[in-house]
């Protein structure tokens, strides 16, 4: 078993015993620098991080391999990566980059396929000169997502 396979074994088996944290990112740099980056539905907290790096630090022999292990929280102005992560910021308003566009909306219901936007717009009057604000709503699949990040307001 080679080390990242390893490491990987490790983080799933510390993983079952967090069922509300998951895994957003696993590196491993060519001088064995493990970077571990986590989510969970209600958060991360320290001390789930440190629970996580213990247990693989206790579970690796740094006389078969010298490495070095950081394990963090993802970061507030992080790409959402996963589904999971859409479907625990429903209600949040998400900056999202596709193809074509770029839309500041409400996150407002998120499945397996696709996501749900709202936002208001202002928009030329069909009748008359001026503008008015109207309601949006698109159904955007993930595949045409480039990247989301979440708005923090204050």
């Amino acid at each position: 078993m080679t080390f990242k396979e390893k490491v990987n074994t490790l983080l799933t088996e510390g993983l079952l015993e967090k069922p509300s944290i998951f895994l957003i990112d696993l590196v491993i740099t060519d001088a064995f620098k493990v970077i571990v980056t986590l989510d969970g539905d209600n958060g991360v907290a320290l001390q789930d991080c440190i629970d996580v790096s213990k247990f693989i630090d206790n579970n690796l022999d740094r006389e078969e391999q010298d490495y070095s292990l950081e394990v963090a929280s993802v970061g507030v102005g992080s790409p959402l990566k996963l589904v999971r992560q859409y479907k625990k910021n429903i209600g949040r308003t998400l900056i999202v980059k596709t193809s074509t566009e770029i839309i500041e909306a409400e996150l407002v219901d998120a499945n397996d396929d696709f996501v749900i936007l709202s936002w208001k717009a202002r928009e030329p009057k069909k009748i008359g000169k001026g503008k008015e604000t109207v309601q949006k709503e698109l159904k955007l699949p993930y595949v045409d997502i480039k990247e989301a990040i979440v708005t923090v307001t204050f």
